[in-house]
């Protein structure tokens, strides 16, 4: 196992490797553009490498607009409420003019049907052939200026409807990246809880069955002491795309924990998510692990994983506990296998793991 200060000298080579990186591509050596170089060596985010790798294969250098660019698309904090922000206000500006266009278009509409009272009063007393020909003269000048205010507002508002789905995808490009955990790509533990609120919610009001799977690395910290953290991510984010490849598309894939994983799966019962939980693990179980690096094999990666049903009075702390409880057992009978809450969860012997004390939930309101 290593020590303290072999951590500390990966991260120091891996600064070594920024700075180098930096004066080959960088324009200058700025804070923020030590940070995007560092993240890069890291490999944190891989999405951001594909950017940086696209920009440098076209340009031979990042450029400070290009570092800008990259820290606000991939690392800036405060980025979703910023372009929410923008967006909502967009909206906001989309929908006035809107409105100041049929403004404009029921003031036309009035000026229109006065002209017609008018011309309508003109009719009324004696009348000639030129009073006629005045008459509907006036009456075309009148349609054709309605006709134009009409026009462009059907215009603007054709543009507008096309530019508000363009800002609602913006939006729910925000949304959706706000609740993805960004090393894996699926759900996050926010995304998670409410999830399964709302499948639970959803089923009793059905009468449908609903699922959970929960998942465990095995022996994920010996790989993290063995290998350091940035294979660990590797782990991580194996499992991570083996389940987003391995389970269906109605379900909710999600990280909630360091190693943990779930699984929601409504209108499933508890054999079918049973065998969901199995081909899953035995997918992860079936790949190697390389260490990018030197391409070193590393092994196999397993799970245990827990399977639990929806029972009637079930909240989502109490079906997560049974699956954690399901996981657990899983691991005192020797780690990657799957246990569902058909099974007697606590007539396994030994003592190591034990569940600990439930750390779940408060559902975001």
């Amino acid at each position: 196992m290593p020590s303290p200060s072999s951590d500390s000298q990966r991260t120091f080579l891996t600064a070594e490797r920024a700075l180098q990186l930096m004066k080959a591509y960088g324009s200058s050596a700025c804070p923020r553009s030590y940070e995007v170089w560092y993240t890069y060596a890291s490999g944190h985010k891989p999405l951001m490498n594909d950017a940086v790798k696209r920009i440098i294969t076209e340009h031979g250098t990042l450029s400070e607009a290009d570092i800008e660019a990259i820290y606000d698309a991939h690392l800036n904090p405060h980025r979703h409420a910023a372009e929410a922000e923008s967006a909502s206000a967009s909206v906001l500006t989309e929908i006035d003019e809107v409105m100041a266009m049929i403004d404009l278009a029921l003031g036309s509409t009035a000026k229109y049907g006065q002209s017609l009272e008018a011309l309508s009063n003109d009719l009324a007393g004696p009348v000639n052939r030129a009073k006629v020909r005045e008459v509907v003269s006036s009456l075309v000048l009148a349609t054709k200026e309605a006709a134009s205010t009409n026009q462009t507002l059907d215009a603007r508002l054709k543009e507008t409807k096309s530019e508000i789905e363009a800002l609602r995808e913006t939006l729910e490009a925000v949304r959706v990246e706000a609740l993805t955990d960004p090393l894996t790509g699926v759900s996050n533990r926010k995304h998670f809880e409410e999830t399964l609120v709302h499948a639970i919610e959803h089923a009793v009001q059905q009468r449908s069955p609903l699922s959970l799977i929960v998942l465990d690395i095995d022996f994920f910290k010996r790989f993290n002491d063995t290998y350091g953290h940035l294979t660990g991510d590797q782990v991580l984010r194996l499992v991570g795309v083996t389940m987003r490849e391995t389970v269906g598309s109605r379900a909710t894939l999600a990280r909630f924990g360091g190693e943990e994983f779930a699984v929601v799966l409504p209108d499933t019962p508890l054999e079918a998510a049973r065998i969901a939980a199995e081909n899953l693990r035995q997918s992860i179980a079936g790949r190697e692990l390389v260490k990018r690096s030197t391409g070193e094999s590393l092994g196999k990666v397993t799970v245990s994983a827990g399977v639990a049903t929806l029972r009637e009075g079930d909240t989502a702390v109490s079906l997560l506990e049974r699956a954690d409880q399901c996981m657990y057992k899983a691991k005192r009978l020797g780690r990657n296998r799957t246990v569902t809450d058909a099974e007697d969860v606590g007539a396994a012997g030994g003592t190591s793991p034990v569940a600990p004390p439930h750390r779940f939930l408060q559902a975001a309101p």
